[in-house]
């Protein structure tokens, strides 16, 4: 194995990453509030997002769509068009830093966890939190849906892995065998 490609931000600490789907591109969240976009092949910054009040912990992209999702410190989700250059709206419940966030590969779901000790799965197209699980007693770390079961996957600092059933949330938000989850913003 060898370093394909190296390049240097301007903030001391990176916080995340995500690559894109299918461009070559990583995002970069960074404790100084920052998310930046690299070319990872030509080592070059595309663009730089700036709307967390404090460091930004979990970015990820969207699979189909011209979006990434952030949480960070300021307790916020924001989801972001990356072809516009900005933020289309802010996702509000978490009581705590949020530390990861991703988007369904399915479904119009958005995934966080937060040290708030839950784990809250969001519709991003109407904006709404459609489940919080409960059940961790200290910062859940981070969480994961399933790549293809109906399922969530998170790990808290209470020194346990959790796996959580939501086919009952994809029974009771998705209408029709598509889900409808391709839609654009």
């Amino acid at each position: 194995m060898s370093i394909c490609s190296k390049f240097e931000t301007k903030s001391n600490r990176v916080k995340g990453l995500a690559f894109h789907p299918t461009r070559p591109w990583i995002l970069a969240s960074l404790h100084n509030g920052f998310i930046q976009l690299w070319d990872y092949r030509i080592k070059t910054l595309i663009d730089r997002f700036d709307e967390h009040e404090g460091p930004v912990r979990g970015v990820h992209f969207h699979s189909t769509q011209p979006l990434f999702v952030s949480g960070g410190d300021d307790y916020k989700l924001k989801v972001w068009n990356y072809k516009k250059r900005r933020c289309l709206f802010t996702l509000l419940g978490h009581l705590d830093y949020i530390r990861t966030v991703q988007f369904h590969h399915e479904y119009p779901w958005v995934l966080s966890a937060s040290d708030d000790q839950t784990i809250r799965i969001w519709n991003w197209q109407s904006r709404n939190c459609i489940a919080v699980l409960t059940g961790h007693n200290h910062y859940v770390m981070c969480a994961q849906f399933h790549p293809k079961d109906d399922l969530v996957v998170s790990a808290s600092l209470d020194q346990t892995v959790r796996v959580w059933d939501i086919a009952g949330l994809r029974k009771k938000n998705v209408a029709g065998p598509a889900g409808g989850g391709g839609g654009a913003p």
